[in-house]
């Protein structure tokens, strides 16, 4: 073929269709087609967007010995968490990251991986972190547990959505909801014990964010070991803080009372003292979760545990008196304060004394006032005393 001669106009159209098509399947090829490498280099601090044009693909993995760790991350999740809400940089914390491909990692397994990464948080949150520093959970790490919860056990960093309001700074009712089933990913049993107690069922069922979560009674970076004699012996105090709140108590219709009139009496007094005065000391009276229970707290009128029946009260008190008969729970008032209506026998009794121990002792102080003026009387006008 002499390609000095011009083309025919056959040729011409032959020619121009197959590089139509070539064309049209070079675009579809492309568009189709995920891409494999990363955005070029970066000069600058790399951007969150320059992450996520690969780490956005799904099922992308980083193999760290036998062990597979997903590295995809959801963009629209991170958006909506609260470091991509304040503008935290991938870099941030992935700091000897800085261009692609990225430096080998050294570590053999997911749990290192992420232990990696423990000194990261301080930098912006250094008082959560000296708190935890001083947990219960920090104490088993030291001791070699590498499975004790550290931050990022508890709050995922590409997805933790604000815990606290921005100006209130106080936790909000979403997060509060949300807490058991955090705590749940290491103490799953107490959970299923918890989640079916009156304060869980209202929580994690009505969404009732009044009852207490774990972080109310446990603490929240700061947990302490909740076995110790001293936190037992600090538990009546524990529950009063919610229970003494009428604020809280008013609409259920729940005594605000049951504090002190658990401290007034026998039990109560000897813990009490035994709190302020030795608080490494055991004692072996009874405190609020000797009787009502610990994570399996059930309302007092449940016909199976609830303690507001005389059985389930008297199997109770066995515990400590194994030899208590039926009536012995009688002598117990159930943190009512007597009236006429609750224990009136004990009302009245206390009643009759309320005027009869002023009256004695009113009547005795007149007798000696006027003993005494009738002495200086006497002395005046020189009579003596018979």
């Amino acid at each position: 073929m002499d390609f000095r001669k011009p083309l025919r106009p056959r040729h011409l159209w032959t020619v121009s269709l197959l590089l139509g098509i070539g064309l049209f399947l070079f675009a579809l090829i492309s568009l189709t087609t995920p891409a494999q490498a990363a955005p070029s280099h970066q000069d600058d601090k790399p951007s969150n967007d320059f992450c996520l044009a690969c780490h956005q693909e799904e099922g992308v993995d980083l193999t760290l010995g036998n062990e597979s760790l997903p590295v995809t991350i959801n963009p629209t999740q991170f958006g909506l968490s609260v470091h991509g809400e304040e503008g935290i940089a991938c870099v941030d914390c992935h700091s000897n990251i800085s261009d692609y491909p990225h430096p080998d990692v050294k570590v053999k397994n997911v749990r290192d991986f992420t232990l990696g990464f423990l000194d990261t948080c301080k930098e912006c949150h250094e008082e959560q972190y000296n708190k935890a520093h001083n947990s219960v959970h920090q104490i088993a790490f030291d001791e070699g547990n590498k499975n004790a919860a550290v931050c990022m056990d508890c709050h995922n960093p590409h997805t933790q959505s604000r815990l606290t309001g921005k100006t209130s700074g106080e936790l909000t009712a979403s997060a509060r909801l949300h807490i058991p089933e955090t705590c749940a990913q290491c103490h799953s049993t107490i959970y299923d014990q918890y989640k079916t107690s009156v304060h869980g069922n209202a929580l994690t069922e009505e969404g009732n964010t009044d009852v207490p979560t774990c972080i109310d009674c446990h603490g929240v970076h700061d947990i302490q070991d909740p076995t110790t004699v001293s936190f037992r012996n600090s538990t009546p105090f524990l529950c009063a803080n919610c229970h003494t709140d009428a604020e809280i108590m008013d609409k259920y219709k729940i005594s605000t009372n049951v504090l002190n009139s658990y401290v007034a009496d026998f039990h109560g007094t000897t813990v009490k003292l035994f709190e302020e005065e030795f608080p490494g000391q055991p004692t072996n009276k009874p405190v609020c979760t000797d009787c009502h229970g610990v994570h399996n707290i059930s309302k007092v009128d449940d016909p199976t545990t609830g303690i507001a029946l005389k059985d389930n009260l008297l199997e109770k008190c066995q515990r400590c008196h194994p030899d208590a008969t039926s009536n012995f729970p009688d002598a117990w008032m159930s943190h009512y304060e007597p009236s006429p209506e609750n224990f009136p026998l004990v009302y009245y009794v206390n009643l009759f004394y309320k005027f009869f121990i002023p009256a004695v002792l009113g009547g005795m102080i007149i007798f000696i006032i006027t003993d005494i003026y009738r002495r200086i009387i006497n002395r005046v006008k020189g009579v003596k005393h018979s």
